[in-house]
């Protein structure tokens, strides 16, 4: 048989010492678990469409989520130049501070 509360599969029996032979029933309640079940059941997830009109939203699909074209003939040159710069600017900057003179 199984328990009706969640609670009560957490009953534990303990002995008082101040009254031999009498029985407490003290229920070990996670109150933190329980909230946490009945927040995650209220929330409702869902999926809505992309308000197109709305200036926060763009078209979706391949491509279309980077500010640049990769279909150019010239995208390896500008991807590699702007990965050299962003590599190359922070140990250039290292290396000229601990170069130059005090």
């Amino acid at each position: 048989m199984r328990p009706s509360s969640p609670s009560a599969r957490y009953t534990t029996h303990l002995h008082s010492p101040s009254r031999p032979g009498s029985l407490h029933v003290a229920k070990m309640l996670s109150r933190p678990t329980l909230r946490v079940a009945s927040q995650v059941q209220k929330r409702a997830f869902s999926a809505t469409r992309a308000r197109l009109s709305s200036p926060y939203h763009y078209p979706e699909g391949p491509r279309s989520n980077i500010p640049f074209n990769p279909l150019t003939k010239f995208f390896a040159v500008r991807y590699w130049s702007f990965m050299a710069v962003g590599f190359f600017a922070p140990v250039g900057i290292a290396v000229w501070q601990t170069k130059k003179d005090q």
